[in-house]
């Protein structure tokens, strides 16, 4: 039994006296949890502390895993420099836990270093810590915008690395949950930000990390929470272990979620194979999603699904719809995977003879040429849902006041530069939006001059 306990814990640097000058006490119920915490860690003895950090390294396809003998960090630039902390990293649990994920297929490793200094994601928690026990080495993990499972999966990694390695091992989820609890708060307020605090604290108290899984990406990102990914890892690191969890302490009055909770490993329990549960779920749901998609969305999974599989591109059936035979547009087609974007490739104007030619190229285009992701792969196809945009003509306007967010979608131009954002897209709120981040994909700075255009779509799911 190598992992010995897992703990989930916030870091806001206010919670220090030498940031807080005063205002920790306005959170005193997460400074005694944390040291309830810390305590509990110190009776384990641990020869290994992981710690997961969102403000470590972070990747949009990797998990960075520091490297190195050791490392230091401080507070200076909240302007405490006199806090500071070094930390000795277990070099042999990092180099196998890289094997043991990269043997996984999961991506993480030590590649990429941008910055050795400890982020404050760990060094709130190792200054906690080290008040009551130094006898550790840190193993310090960055999160990264892969899939709730891989995230899930790395954790069953940690686990396995330090069962190999004979460590006792302890695992502390650095996050804060949401930043946008109070209207005078430092990032305002959403009302999904109480929605998903209450969703997470709920399935923190009931060691529910299916939940944890099962939290739609649309809510997290309208949160602006921070840890979610800390405590998936931190459940995979959990996977079949049978543990006493409790919640010990929720607080919010600066307007951000700080939740600690902990978790004891008792034993094994075989039930408690939250991945399993959530790909069960998910392909449930995939099923149905499926079950109901028109003409449009069943050519694009057939087109992308006969190329993956076969290397060959799908002859156009015969059975289509007229309007999608004859008549010509220009197409987007979307992937996502268990809720996250996997890959979007599309054209402004026709490039083929017929709406259906449009969507089966581009459907392949999404899975493998678009260079945000690296291409899907056979073993993702069970996994994926697809929506086809079917652009209507675009139309010149002269002011932003023509836009509509959710009606229109937009193309920005300046010179040969075009970008195009499609309307109806989650997060996107206001037309200024819209336009910077069309000027953005096409390269085009936010101040130079553009001439717009709108478009309306019509979207099969």
């Amino acid at each position: 039994m190598a992992i010995l306990a897992a703990f989930a814990v916030p870091h806001p640097p206010v919670i220090l006296a030498e940031v807080g000058q005063g205002q920790e006490k306005q959170i005193q119920k997460t400074i005694d949890a944390y040291r309830s915490v810390m305590h509990k860690i110190a009776v384990l003895s641990p020869d290994t502390v992981v710690i997961t950090s969102p403000h470590s390294i972070l990747y949009a396809d990797y998990f960075h895993i520091s490297p190195g003998a050791e490392a230091t960090g401080s507070l200076r630039r909240f302007g405490a420099p006199e806090v500071k902390i070094k930390a000795d990293y277990d070099q042999i649990f990092v180099n196998k836990l890289s094997e043991t994920a990269l043997a996984a297929g999961i991506p993480a490793g030590t590649q990429g270093e941008r910055d050795k200094a400890l982020d404050h994601g760990t060094i709130i928690p190792l200054y906690y810590l080290n008040e009551v026990y130094a006898n550790y080495r840190l193993v310090r993990v960055g999160l990264s915008g892969l899939s709730p499972l891989e995230h899930y999966c790395l954790g069953k990694c940690i686990s396995s690395t330090a069962a190999a390695l004979g460590r006792r091992t302890v695992v502390i989820a650095s996050g804060d949950l949401s930043h946008k609890l109070k209207a005078d708060g430092p990032y305002g307020l959403a009302p999904e930000g109480l929605q998903f605090d209450e969703q997470v604290t709920k399935a923190l108290s009931k060691g529910d990390f299916l939940s944890l899984l099962s939290i739609e990406p649309k809510l997290a990102e309208a949160a602006g929470e921070c840890g979610l990914g800390s405590l998936r890892i931190m459940a995979g690191a959990l996977d079949k272990k049978a543990v006493d969890g409790k919640l010990l302490s929720y607080e919010g009055p600066f307007g951000v979620g700080y939740a600690v909770a902990a978790f004891i490993v008792r034993g094994e329990d075989e039930g408690r194979c939250f991945d399993k549960q959530f790909e069960l779920a998910e392909q449930q749901k995939l099923e149905k999603q499926k079950a109901a998609e028109d003409a449009y969305v069943r050519l694009a999974r057939l087109s992308l699904e006969t190329y993956i599989k076969t290397g060959k591109r799908a002859e156009l059936p015969v059975n289509l719809p007229p309007q999608m035979l004859f008549a010509r547009a220009g197409v987007f087609v979307s992937l996502k995977k268990y809720g996250q974007l996997r890959g979007c490739i599309g054209t402004i104007a026709p490039t083929t003879s017929s709406v259906a030619k449009e969507i089966m190229r581009n459907a392949v285009c999404a899975a493998v040429e678009d260079p945000r992701f690296n291409p899907v792969n056979a073993c993702e196809l069970s996994e994926l849902s697809y929506s086809v945009d079917v652009l209507g003509e675009a139309e010149k306007i002269n002011s932003p006041s023509q836009l509509d967010v959710k009606r229109y979608g937009v193309i920005v131009q300046a010179g040969g530069r075009r970008g195009l954002l499609l309307p109806n897209l989650e997060g996107i709120d206001s037309i200024e939006q819209q336009i910077a981040i069309a000027k953005q994909k096409a390269g085009i700075a936010a101040n130079e001059p553009v001439q717009l255009f709108r478009f309306e779509v019509v979207r099969h799911k």
